[in-house]
């Protein structure tokens, strides 16, 4: 591959939970390690405290979690780098590969199917006339799990999960917390899905939840509280090998991770079970992958974060029409790679060089085809050797356009007066 310079811009049933072969821990959790963001949690509310700056009572959902049947190795712990607001698992001893390390018992976990199950009643056909309308039938089982969120929400102390939602998160940084004008100020693969996943918060909102016949309405109404559980759900929910979509309590604390040293399984029962994937020095983040690294703009506007641990990224070349035969050479967001180290995939250069011929040389086109289906790697090079005047400079001109348009991007962020309730 050519090189260029390139700047690239996460207790009944507990008789029934099956343990791994190798022993966790059932100690109670050590508090202490808290001391980094301790606060006193000795006033009780009933309702649970959503402003961003609530303090997350960590140790609480510690103790719950041990209580409800949780088991972890000895080393997990929770640890927060900037006071709180980020809490993610890691581990203070030496785990070698295959190391187990949560087992979560199946009647923690929230589920879209437990959630439908339970709340998809005969009186719910009114809210979802108005997810249909939008055409939003595909976030049915976030829908629900996010009704499920408020139902026990509304319980307050009495809910089994109130340890657990007094832990999460109240500030965030994806696209469901932006302005209008903090997504026009974001390139446009990134704006793009930003304003999809906003689109997911609107079509899921007030609008439908106002129909919801089991809340109430102090609940119904409130767009905080509304935008809180889409965030709990849209940010801690994975998909199971069953098409469920599962919140491990817990387990929902391993950050992301380009090279994630966790992976996860499920038993026939629904427990759940984490093991390390591969040696893992004391010391290190327990990471999980929440989807594909070579995407940072999905991770951004889904989590709110840029992967810089990722060797690649997507070149963003987004051409005004995909056709078949650029898909058959390659055209995907996990191929088009720009290398941390100056390396271009293959398929960048293919796309280039299928996009010049194709408006000059059609014979060439036909041969650059007819040697990708037959794997002719000498025919395609010939013909890369013959157009890299053309392909190089094309890159180049992207790579200058895509700098120019983060320059003017940040220079409109910077000139406009900072509003709080425009552009946070």
């Amino acid at each position: 591959m050519m090189k260029f310079i390139l700047l690239l811009s996460i207790l009944d049933a507990a008789a029934a939970f099956t343990p791994p072969a190798r022993i966790i821990s059932t100690k109670p959790p050590p508090h202490h390690l808290y001391s980094t963001y301790d606060t006193d949690y000795s006033s009780e509310t009933t309702l649970i405290n959503i402003d961003e700056e609530a303090p997350r009572d960590i140790p609480s959902m510690e103790q719950w979690s041990y209580e409800m049947g949780a088991q972890r190795t000895d080393g997990f712990t929770l640890t927060s780098d900037d006071g709180g607001f980020d809490v993610y698992a890691m581990t203070t001893e030496d785990l070698p590969t295959g190391s187990p390390i949560l087992t979560i018992p199946e009647h923690m976990i929230l589920s879209s199917n437990k959630a439908m199950a339970e709340l998809r009643t005969g009186d719910m056909s009114e809210a979802e006339k108005i997810i249909k309308s939008v055409n939003a039938e595909s976030e049915f089982r976030q829908y629900y799990l996010m009704l499920k969120l408020l139902v026990e929400y509304e319980k307050g102390m009495e809910s089994p999960w109130y340890q657990w939602l007094n832990s999460l998160p109240r500030y965030y940084t994806n696209a469901a917390s932006m302005t209008p004008f903090c997504c026009l100020c974001l390139p446009s693969l990134m704006r793009k899905l930003t304003v999809q996943e906003r689109g997911y918060l609107q079509r899921l909102g007030v609008s439908s939840i106002k129909l919801v016949p089991y809340l109430n309405d102090d609940t119904k109404y409130d767009v905080d509280l509304c935008t809180w559980v889409y965030q709990i759900v849209y940010t801690r929910s994975f998909e199971s090998a069953d098409g469920d979509l599962k919140i491990v309590p817990l387990a929902d604390m391993f950050n992301h991770g380009a090279y994630p040293e966790v992976e996860s399984s499920y038993d026939e029962q629904g427990n759940y079970y984490a093991y390390t994937t591969y040696d893992v020095p004391a010391g290190s983040p327990l990471r999980m992958s929440y989807a594909d690294p070579t995407n940072p703009s999905f991770l951004f506007a889904r989590y709110g974060f840029l992967d810089e641990s990722t060797e690649a990224t997507f070149c963003k070349i987004i051409p005004e029409h995909i056709n078949k035969d650029m898909e058959e050479l390659g055209y995907a967001h996990n191929r088009m790679l720009f290398y941390k180290d100056g390396n271009v995939s293959e398929e960048v250069w293919d796309i280039l060089l299928f996009q010049h011929v194709s408006s000059t040389k059609i014979g060439d086109k036909r041969a650059l085809m007819e040697a990708h289906r037959t794997g002719d790697y000498a025919t395609k090079q010939m013909l890369h050797e013959k157009y890299y005047e053309y392909t190089s400079a094309a890159l180049l001109e992207h790579l200058e356009s895509f700098l120019e348009q983060l320059d003017k991007l940040s220079t409109k962020a910077g000139e406009r007066q900072r509003d709080l309730g425009d552009h946070p």
